[in-house]
């Protein structure tokens, strides 16, 4: 303290003789000295010296620090060691920070002691002077610019989410943030080869961009008016009757602003937009349709939507609809296609050429003396989908067999006994020649299953249909009441 009254004395002695008139030593409302040193005589600048040797800067501003305080309270509140990083902090901060966040039923309080240590410990030059001295330092205003300086825990919060508030309510009462605008979703149709092989569809889209000539403002000049029919608010409290005595309050949109609470006089109109703020604008898209994609997956165009005055612009999202391919079928990241062969190539082996979806011709044939069951499947590795992201992986392709028969009377008695010949054996029969004789002989029709089904079931609805109209009808016809 006596280093800083001789340091001041000093300092005033000087002042005056540079400028002829007295310069305190701390300036009004600041914590730096404000005089040019080089009108300091030698002995003044020793004093200094020591001055700065014998006693911390702070002394030197008018104030002398207190004793420590509480130094490790902000580094418990975000949960961090004392020796954490910037990255740390912030990864800390913005876990705690969604958690506790008002808008989600987070505690107010919690959610500003959060960004009151975030905003300390993220600045260099506080976070030295709190681990020093700590809290009380930091509120007396030794913290460089100010304990008052303290930024609203809303701001810091969005500095960290960007200007949409990671979704933390667009309305709030606060009124800083901005209301994000709708997405405007569109289904796109792509085929399976658009997937297998990627591709590039342009679009062209109308949507509303705020006026260039005004701004966005509606007006020449730039200057609004609060509506007085809804005084600001965009709605109006309507009442009416519905009945004798019965009342009903309802909330519409005002006619007079049509629910913008703003009024622009008319000769003050934008000439380009009529006092609309926006105006019509045609885009092309360019969609990249990506290999390997899925059906329902989406493509989103950031703040392509309409804009509007206020508003953070949403998305344009383009969700792709799979149309359905006449040959091959995906599930996954896998392929299905069914072929059928004929008995002769199940029972002999088989060989036929398959047309991928690029384009290219794939040779696929049965191993010697293999043979093939009917709705057997065979599997071909690396020939499926592309996996999106890593269009060099693929899925399988699988080829599921039906083989056909030969029509009744192809063959002839005497082919069929030369062809019993030459299969295996028929498998021994279980009942001896009187046991044939004994049973009763059957003889079997060709059946249309599905138009069997259709026929049932017309005939399960008539019989419940018929008994329906007996039940109403009471007693049979034909059944008369007897007489008294």
């Amino acid at each position: 303290q006596d280093s800083c009254r001789r340091l001041s004395r000093t300092v005033l002695k000087a002042s005056n003789r540079s400028r002829g008139r007295p310069l305190s030593p701390c300036a009004s409302g600041s914590s730096r000295l404000r005089f040019p040193l080089a009108f300091l005589p030698r002995r003044a600048l020793q004093t200094l010296g020591a001055a700065v040797q014998e006693a911390h800067l702070p002394a030197m501003f008018g104030r002398m620090p207190r004793k420590t305080s509480n130094n490790t309270k902000y580094y418990e509140v975000l949960g961090v060691s004392k020796t954490a990083t910037p990255d740390e902090l912030k990864k800390a901060y913005r876990k705690a920070a969604i958690k506790n966040h008002p808008d989600k039923g987070g505690d107010p309080e919690k959610f500003k002691e959060l960004a009151q240590a975030y905003d300390v410990l993220n600045d260099p030059e506080k976070r030295e002077i709190y681990d020093q001295y700590g809290e009380d330092a930091i509120k007396e205003g030794m913290g460089g610019s100010g304990g008052a300086d303290m930024h609203s825990p809303f701001d810091i919060f969005e500095q960290l989410f960007g200007g949409g508030g990671g979704g933390f309510g667009g309305g709030s009462s606060r009124g800083r943030r901005q209301k994000r605008g709708e997405d405007v979703v569109h289904t796109m149709k792509v085929s399976l080869e658009d997937l297998y092989n990627g591709a590039t569809k342009k679009l062209s889209l109308s949507r509303n961009v705020l006026c260039g000539k005004c701004k966005g403002k509606g007006s020449k000049s730039g200057a609004t008016a609060t509506c007085s029919g809804c005084r600001g608010a965009g709605m109006r409290m309507i009442t009416r009757q519905i009945g004798p005595g019965m009342i009903q309050q309802m909330n519409t949109v005002c006619p007079e602003c049509r629910g913008s609470g703003e009024m622009i006089n008319d000769k003050d109109r934008c000439p380009s937009c009529r006092g609309n703020k926006v105006s019509q604008e045609k885009k092309v898209l360019e969609v990249h349709v990506e290999k390997g994609m899925q059906h329902g997956q989406k493509i989103v165009f950031q703040g392509e939507a309409d804009e509007a005055p206020d508003t953070v612009t949403g998305d344009i999202v383009f969700v792709l609809q799979l149309k359905e391919h006449p040959k091959f079928k995906r599930k996954s990241d896998d392929l299905f296609v069914e072929h059928t062969i004929s008995l002769t190539e199940a029972l002999c082996g088989f060989q036929f050429v398959l047309t991928h979806l690029d384009g290219r011709q794939l040779l696929i044939k049965s191993n010697p003396g293999e043979m093939i069951k009917p709705g057997q499947h065979k599997a071909i590795n690396d020939e499926g989908m592309p996996q999106h992201g890593r269009p060099f992986m693929k899925g399988r392709l699988f080829v599921e067999f039906s083989v056909e028969f030969p029509e009744p009377g192809v063959l002839t008695p005497s082919q069929c006994k030369s062809l019993e010949k030459i299969l295996p054996p028929r498998p021994g029969s279980q009942s001896s020649d009187m046991d044939v004789d004994q049973c009763e002989e059957t003889t079997m029709h060709d059946v249309n299953i599905e138009e069997e089904m259709r026929r049932r079931q017309h005939q399960r609805r008539q019989e419940a249909y018929d008994e329906e109209d007996d039940d109403e009808g009471g007693a049979p016809r034909g059944v008369q009441c007897a007489q008294q």
